[in-house]
């Protein structure tokens, strides 16, 4: 084995001084991050990983989000060291995320509404840095801040390019072309999702085609719904099947650097996810008071990015942070690594805590979270124990399944006995069996999403077009075109999650009032007058024109 390893690098090293006399300027970047991914770890994550170690699951590995080493942030577009992952061409030419349908040209518009299933298993390249940088800061270290200015700038924004959004309870039903037809895309795509579930190829395909020429990913808020919408009937008629990954908010062909930039226009449109990180944050922070141990067990991490803040709030108190223990629970990713995000999410993690001074320990489980078991999880009753869950139950299977996933993880929580379970749930209803109702909630609830953005974000802002064809546009395509185990959007109410919840032997805590009036005052200040934010049964509502989207709450074994 060693003297496997000491070829392949000495085959590196051949092909690196050939490509260097032909391409000295393009090739230096990435060979070198090639052959240090080969060969061995960064000297400076070495140093790290010995004074913050992560725990037996975890590898230390260089973070996405980079700075130059000299005090300055890499600019992730332009310079040439981070790499975006290359697209998979097909013999032919063609870019096989394209491929599989003819109509190639209206999903480069799109550009490739479907998960590319094979780009985890190619090399992804990451620069090390050696203190977080300034674009990670603002977004994740001073939301609270940075809310007030949000409809400000979104407002000057929207004023230079002349745009106006719809008003009314609910926009984009009618729309007028240049020859004052007016088109009813709630009509068109009704008659074609019933041609559709029929597989009545010939009127689907008209009514398709209908849709298609007034609809666009780049128009109102109307034009874009209905374009998504006509995505998923295609997928559907056509018998296609997109993968889709619920461990993913965004698909893994963007780069870092976009990723980041479309979180944050989501943060300064809409307020649901600052005031969920909010709510939360400063809940486990007020449980943490007089504690020297605190273990977070947080179900579907994604990237993180909750918790930089409340380790800059512990950081803050008077009497020294805790020590914490970060236990992170995903899905699975496809590919030969399938706990690779989890890793930079651990190693972006251990650098915030050492930064702020924060003691850490940080475990990861990556694999189907119904089939975890107690013992996978590394309980010290030293340590207050917090499970948060925000808005990811809802891509566990639910009673179509023979045993219940839902109630199974819930068991699991229960079992746990933690000092407080946060739960967040996407209030929807578009999680019916039959088709026609389901396709009829998602136009409902979807039609609400992009009327926000129309309201909140100019028509031209491109993470605006990035965010509706990464998170709404998949999410779209998952709930009308895939059926059984691959339909993985499947929303309940929070009244139908508050009878999971109870019958799962939990027993709902009131609402810390003080902090319902903090997140209140932050909508009302630094947002749009039409978004929501109410109280009801002890669940935090928000929503958006009356449209209840968003749900939060607490829980406690009984």
């Amino acid at each position: 084995m060693l003297q496997d390893c000491l070829a392949l690098q000495a085959a590196e090293k051949s092909l690196h001084d050939v490509l260097i006399q032909q391409y000295p300027s393009s090739t230096t970047n990435l060979l070198a991050s090639s052959i240090h991914q080969t060969a061995e770890i960064s000297e400076d994550l070495m140093n790290h990983s010995k004074s913050h170690p992560l725990e037996n699951n975890t590898l230390l590995v260089p973070n996405p989000f980079s700075s130059n080493g000299k005090g300055g942030i890499l600019d992730l577009e332009r310079d040439s060291s981070f790499l975006k992952q290359p697209r998979e061409v097909t013999e032919d030419g063609n870019d096989s995320t394209y491929r599989s349908r003819s109509k190639k040209d209206r999903q480069q518009e799109d550009g490739g509404y479907q998960e590319e299933g094979r780009s985890n298993k190619q090399t992804a390249f990451y620069a090390a840095e050696t203190e977080p940088p300034e674009m990670l800061d603002k977004v994740l270290l001073c939301q609270y801040q940075i809310s007030c200015s949000s409809l400000q700038e979104s407002d000057q924004l929207k004023r230079a390019s002349g745009h106006r959004g719809f008003k009314g309870k609910r926009t984009g039903k009618t729309m007028v072309d240049d020859n004052r037809a007016v088109v009813d895309f709630q009509i068109l795509l009704t008659q074609c999702a019933k041609a559709v579930i029929s597989y009545d190829i010939r009127p689907a395909n008209e009514k398709l085609k209908l849709i298609r020429q007034q609809s666009s990913p780049h128009g109102d808020g109307t034009q874009r719904l209905a374009h998504y919408l006509a995505n998923g009937l295609e997928e559907r008629l056509n018998a296609a099947v997109p993968l889709y990954n619920p461990h993913c908010l965004f698909s893994c062909k963007m780069s870092a650097a976009d990723i980041l930039k479309a979180y944050q226009t989501y943060m300064k449109a809409c307020p649901f996810k600052m005031m969920s990180n909010i709510y939360a944050n400063n809940t486990i922070l007020k449980l943490a008071e007089n504690v020297t141990r605190l273990h977070i067990i947080d179900f579907g991490i994604l990237y993180g990015y909750q918790w930089p803040c409340l380790i800059q709030m512990l950081a803050r108190k008077p009497s020294g942070p805790p020590m914490l223990h970060i236990t992170d629970i995903e899905f699975p990713q496809s590919g030969l690594q399938p706990s690779g995000r989890l890793e930079e999410t651990g190693n972006c993690l251990a650098k915030y805590c050492k930064r702020f001074n924060v003691s850490f320990k940080y475990n990861f489980i990556a694999q189907s979270w119904e089939t975890i078991q107690y013992e996978d999880i590394k309980l010290d009753r030293d340590e207050l124990t917090v499970v948060n869950c925000l808005y990811r139950l809802k891509n566990l299977p639910d009673e179509t399944e023979i045993n219940s996933p839902r109630d199974t993880v819930l068991k699991l929580i229960r079992r746990i006995n933690p000092e407080m379970f946060i739960h967040g749930v996407v209030n929807g209803t578009y999680n019916a069996p039959f088709f026609d109702i389901r396709f009829r909630e998602t136009l409902y609830h979807f039609s609400s999403l992009f009327d926000m953005f129309e309201e909140t974000l100019p028509r031209e802002d491109q993470q605006r077009l990035l965010y509706e064809q990464e998170v709404f546009g998949r999410d779209i395509i998952n709930v009308i075109a895939c059926e059984g185990s691959r339909r993985l959007e499947r929303p309940e109410t929070y009244k139908q999650w508050q009878i999971r919840n109870t019958r799962a032997g939990f027993k709902q805590l009131p609402l810390n009032q003080e902090l319902l009036m903090k997140v209140k005052n932050m909508v009302r200040l630094g947002y749009h007058e039409d978004f929501v934010v109410n109280e009801d049964g002890k669940w935090l509502l928000q929503g958006w024109k009356g449209r209840i989207l968003h749900a939060i709450s607490c829980w406690k074994s009984a």
